[in-house]
């Protein structure tokens, strides 16, 4: 349907930003609503992207995007207070009477009914319940060209090596940026990453992950996170510098989620595999992060010597871990050398420790996703009912090195930058021919990692 002369005065006047709300804030049944405005081209414009606590990607369409955005901004006038009855009733009618300045046929029941259906389906899909409303998933390859930045921008604060010295409290032997050019430059200064930060929010970027090197080793970092709270924040970690007060301090912060790397349940394997006696840090990290009720996922790239993944989850069960991950290698930086490689296991081996996984999984209450694209068939994925991982690089997500530079992904640290987030100005830097090049590839969602180096035999991809 053609865009009305009305909707698309309402467009250009408020779609120039995304809309962020949080229902229910404490929990449980936490609703995080980032509402990101479609393209504006020629006096029409599409769906809007709705993303579900930074992972589930809803199309809204031209009438509902306004009904939610001035639904979103009537809520976010209560930001951090209690909502009554009769502010509850006041939110509603000040919505109903902005969207009919757009649509003045449209009753107000009906703007009402419209809006519960919009909120009761996105606090199913937020809590995993049945969705009773009949929705369009789209793959994020299909609203590619709607997309004016990525969902996520991956924030390296933390460099690899610091004046001439490794800088890192492990140095583990698959670590993909160990030996990268980008990520051996000088940090960046607080003040920097927080006009980075600003002009993420500005492109329309709606979660940041702070990753490294290992960004705990930041004095900075919760400052920096706790100056992120209107996006979807994650923090990437190996836990060693999680102890109770910084586990709390990230609490406070609003960190959303937390993601530690533990190698195995096998001390000497994983103290093996990071270079360094630090099992019993990491475990103390993750049990802190759960007693401070920081929303925990736990990761492990699986490889020869930890390929018995089923005791590592059972240890991680017992402590009360819900949500695992795990992946094959990435074959760049550390992971090129041959130690590493000799470790990697092929396809076949991860598809009989995937199937093992997800059967305790699911017979415990975890959940479990694989995250190295192109490893392993997509029916196979479908078989075992887990999400199929795909390539995101200048699609869904980008990352910002420690120099403040822009690269395809936080694992893609060699090679010319996409541009210069301090310096640059966004657009130039998305619209640009080798980030248009690299997002069109990622929306083909063919799985396969460019940067993959396959045991069996096969090089990189082009």
């Amino acid at each position: 349907m053609k865009t009305t002369k009305r909707e698309w005065n309402y467009a250009v006047k408020n779609f120039n930003e995304v809309h962020h709300t949080t229902l229910n804030p404490e929990g449980p049944g936490v609703v995080r609503i980032h509402l990101v405005p479609p393209l504006l081209q020629d006096g029409e414009f599409g769906a809007s992207c709705a993303i579900i606590n930074g992972q589930d990607f809803i199309p809204v369409n031209r009438a509902w995007s306004i009904l939610l955005t001035e639904f979103i901004k009537q809520v976010n006038q209560y930001a951090g207070k209690p909502i009554s009855e009769e502010d509850n009733e006041r939110i509603l009618s000040e919505t109903e009477l902005s969207v009919r300045k757009v649509y003045p046929l449209t009753g107000k029941k009906r703007l009402r009914q419209d809006l519960y259906r919009i909120m009761q389906t996105f606090q199913q899909i937020a809590r995993g319940e049945p969705v009773e409303e009949a929705i369009d998933y789209c793959t994020i390859g299909e609203y590619a060209p709607f997309m004016r930045a990525p969902h996520r921008m991956d924030l390296m604060v933390s460099a690899m090596s610091k004046n001439g010295a490794w800088h890192c409290n492990q140095k583990c032997i698959h670590c993909y940026a160990a030996g990268q050019p980008q990520s051996d430059e000088p940090e960046l200064k607080t003040e920097d990453w927080k006009h980075i930060i600003d002009k993420c929010r500005a492109a329309g970027i709606a979660q940041l992950t702070f990753t490294g090197g290992e960004p705990t080793l930041r004095e900075d970092l919760v400052e920096l996170i706790d100056y992120s709270k209107w996006f979807i924040t994650r923090l990437n970690t190996n836990g060693i510098r999680i102890t109770e007060d910084f586990a709390k301090a990230l609490w406070n912060a609003s960190l959303d989620s937390i993601q530690i790397t533990f190698y195995s349940s096998d001390k000497n394997v994983h103290n093996r595999l990071v270079g360094a006696e630090r099992f019993d840090d990491t475990l103390q990290g993750i049990k802190n992060a759960l007693a401070a009720g920081l929303s925990l996922s736990v990761n492990t790239p699986l490889c020869t010597l930890n390929r018995d993944y089923i005791k590592t989850l059972e240890l991680l069960h017992q402590l009360g871990v819900i949500y695992v991950t795990c992946s094959g290698l990435i074959t760049t930086g550390n992971a090129e050398t041959e130690a590493s490689e000799n470790l990697q296991l092929d396809s076949e081996e991860l598809k009989l420790i995937l199937k093992e996984a997800v059967d305790y999984c699911f017979a415990n209450g975890m959940e479990l996703s694989f995250t190295s694209p192109g490893w392993i068939e997509d029916s196979f994925f479908s078989e075992l009912g887990i999400s199929t991982p795909t390539c995101g690089a200048c699609l869904s997500n980008m990352c910002i090195t420690p120099g403040g530079h822009v690269v395809p992904c936080q694992s893609w640290l060699s090679g010319e930058a996409l541009g210069d987030m301090l310096h640059d100005d966004w657009s130039t830097i998305w619209q640009g021919e080798k980030c248009a090049e690299r997002r069109a590839y990622s929306a083909l969602m063919d799985g396969k990692c460019p940067l993959r180096k396959y045991r069996e035999g096969v090089e990189n991809h082009d």
